[in-house]
């Protein structure tokens, strides 16, 4: 079993969720996780966004708005949708996941929510295509006006661990409110609600960035991550409010804070231009938590080693 960050294309293509999990911590918080926008015209045409987050040094690709039913990822032409997710594995020599939303019916909205697809949604017939694509890994988390909750979350892993084993990592958890009252905030996730995400076999539970929602203070997102760990799970630490277009002493800032907090994956958002992130902000995130090597390494690396 090798690092995350000695691993190449033809490592990742052997890798089953459990040894995945493995090689992220065995690489001491220095992974970069960048979720792109696969529904809508790329940063520029001709290449999909997961294209430009894997040359700018991001080393997973989260796939936001991917439809298990109508499987499609814009700037890639496959001529068999269903294997769309394993052509751009092919492409970019990188894990590739998507999100799926526990949408909750009863929760307490404090907005106008949106209605999505039921292929969006983490229902089990959306798992099991998830599985079926070939993803490395899923996310269960929820976009902006989607009533997705804590509670929901909680049940969509026992179910996500159930129907994937160990084949597929699971990462788990809300990075902002989606809309729910009560849930927004400082109040977004409790030391209590992490451990049972975690123990429900969660591989990596998602947290707020420190500096993202409010009261995400560095002493707080600290002890967050160290009840994560005391379960046995990674934790990751998500910019999840637009903060991935911010100026790049705060994108500097927020990484070495996020890594200080003990971050085990970095997360980094699709809301800089375009539904990615400003692409030399995942650059320097990367720089930051480890350095140009690293950095430069992961660029530049061929798909065909």
């Amino acid at each position: 079993m090798k690092r995350f960050l000695n691993c190449t294309a033809s490592d990742f293509t052997d890798m089953n969720g459990r040894q995945l999990r493995q090689a992220i911590e065995a690489s001491e918080g220095r992974v970069l996780l960048s979720e792109v926008v696969c529904a809508s015209t790329p940063l520029y045409p001709g290449l999909t966004n997961a294209e430009y987050a894997a040359a700018f040094g991001a080393d997973m690709i989260l796939l936001n708005l991917f439809d298990v039913d109508q499987p499609a990822i814009e700037g890639l032409a496959a001529e068999n949708p269903h294997r769309v997710i394993e052509e751009l594995k092919k492409m970019i020599g990188r894990p590739v996941g998507i999100n799926l939303e526990p949408v909750d019916p009863e929760a307490d909205h404090m907005e106008t929510l949106q209605n999505i697809p039921e292929g969006r949604t983490a229902i089990r017939t959306s798992l099991e295509k998830a599985k079926d694509l070939g993803v490395d890994f899923v996310c269960l988390t929820g976009n902006p006006k989607t009533g997705v909750t804590n509670t929901a979350i909680l049940k969509s892993v026992r179910q996500a661990k159930d129907i994937f084993q160990d084949d597929i990592m699971i990462i788990a958890g809300k990075m902002h409110g989606a809309g729910v009252r009560n849930e927004a905030g400082g109040s977004i996730v409790r030391k209590d609600v992490v451990s049972e995400i975690a123990r429900a076999g969660t591989d990596a539970v998602l947290l707020p960035a420190v500096g993202s929602v409010p009261g995400t203070t560095l002493a707080k997102t600290e002890q967050l991550v160290q009840a994560v760990h005391e379960q046995g799970s990674l934790a990751l630490t998500a910019i999840g409010t637009s903060q991935e277009g911010a100026a790049t002493e705060t994108i500097q800032q927020m990484a070495l804070q996020n890594k200080m907090a003990g971050a085990d994956i970095h997360h980094i958002g699709d809301a800089g231009q375009h539904g990615i992130a400003i692409p030399e902000n995942m650059m320097d995130y990367s720089i930051a938590i480890r350095g140009k090597r690293h950095t430069y390494v992961r660029m530049a690396a061929s798909i065909n080693r």
